[in-house]
């Protein structure tokens, strides 16, 4: 109730603010409703406002079905703000598998659009959209265009020039259709790999109980830890980013499982994770080193010295990033050296 009220009073900020300068407040913002039809049809919607997601343009202004969530810890996309929510339709709810990600329905969509700032205010680049269909999901990427009015369907991706609040520049990808299956692919299924039970937070879940989205509220029994949490220790920290930034391939059914390694969260054997691991193919992105993770040597470790490139067929994710997350790097290389202690 309070989120919707909050949604009514930005809708009506919009509209004063449109009168106040002449433009034409109809154009700015047009409620509207969802359209189940589209979200669970077999079309490929030309622009992202045929979905009816949200009351304007710019896609500020939810509808109020719509529920904004977070991550504890994210996927790192060269620094983006990203803005989440989760739609699912009327009289249908979804279910927990006991800590990992939530079954929706037939007719949910999951909505991710990337932004940078810019001036006191947010520019977006793309909004990715899975949708859940009969014959399974659907992901379906959407770049803006630069009056930041419309977002148009990008099957082939595409390329823009960056240049961060903190002066780092780089070329950042829109992926394409089939690259987006790299990445939510398990065993050739498309699915969601974000929001997981242990990687949402309690007030998340008990909200979507409350509003009868979730059947029941689960309670994770190993919960991920938030990123920003210092508590939680360099070694849950650095798991939690693994799992998010590397397990959705490095996992049992994933595009990497060859690999041997399994990044997930709930995998406890350390060879597995990549300890004194090595690779099973030593091509160049292994830069001559011999293993995974070499307990209390950082600088020995492959999965360092993949992480800290940006040379393609080296860095590692291969999608997702043009830039080093100098943060996370910083959390590996002393779990890492902690091992060695």
């Amino acid at each position: 109730m309070k989120r919707s009220l909050a949604l009514l009073a930005l809708a009506a900020c919009a509209l004063a603010a449109s009168m106040g300068t002449g433009r034409d407040a109809s154009a700015l913002v047009h409620p509207m409703s969802v359209d189940d039809a589209v979200i669970a049809g077999d079309s490929l919607p030309r622009t992202l406002a045929e979905f009816g997601f949200f009351q304007d343009d710019g896609a500020r202004i939810p509808d109020p079905r719509l529920v904004p969530y977070e991550l504890n810890t994210a996927l790192y996309s060269d620094g983006a703000d990203k803005l989440r929510y989760l739609y699912v339709p009327a009289h249908k709810q979804v279910t927990a598998d006991g800590d990992g990600v939530l079954q929706f329905p037939v007719g949910t969509a999951i909505i991710k659009t990337f932004a940078f700032g810019e001036g006191s205010g947010q520019r977006f680049i793309e909004t990715r959209v899975l949708v859940h269909r009969a014959d399974g999901w659907t992901a379906l990427p959407y770049r803006w265009n630069a009056e930041q009015t419309e977002a148009r369907l990008a099957l082939a991706g595409g390329r823009l020039p960056i240049t961060r609040a903190d002066g780092k520049t780089f070329s950042y990808r829109i992926p394409n259709k089939n690259q987006c299956k790299t990445c939510h692919s398990v065993d050739d299924a498309v699915v969601p790999i974000g929001p997981a039970v242990r990687n949402l937070s309690p007030e998340l879940l008990a909200e979507l109980a409350d509003r009868q989205i979730l059947a029941a509220q689960p309670v994770s029994s190993d919960p991920m830890p938030r990123w920003g949490d210092e508590t939680a220790g360099v070694a849950g920290r650095a798991r939690a980013y693994l799992d998010v930034n590397c397990a959705h391939c490095h996992r049992p059914g994933g595009s990497a499982s060859n690999s041997g390694l399994d990044l997930s969260w709930e995998q406890r054997d350390a060879f597995a994770i990549g300890v004194n691991k090595p690779p099973v193919a030593a091509g160049r992105g292994a830069g001559g080193l011999l293993v995974s993770i070499a307990p209390g040597e950082p600088d020995k470790s492959i999965l360092v010295h993949r992480m800290q490139s940006t040379e393609t067929g080296v860095a590692m994710p291969e999608l997702g990033r043009a830039s080093v997350d100098d943060e996370a790097l910083a959390v590996i290389r002393a779990w890492i050296e902690e091992m060695g202690e």
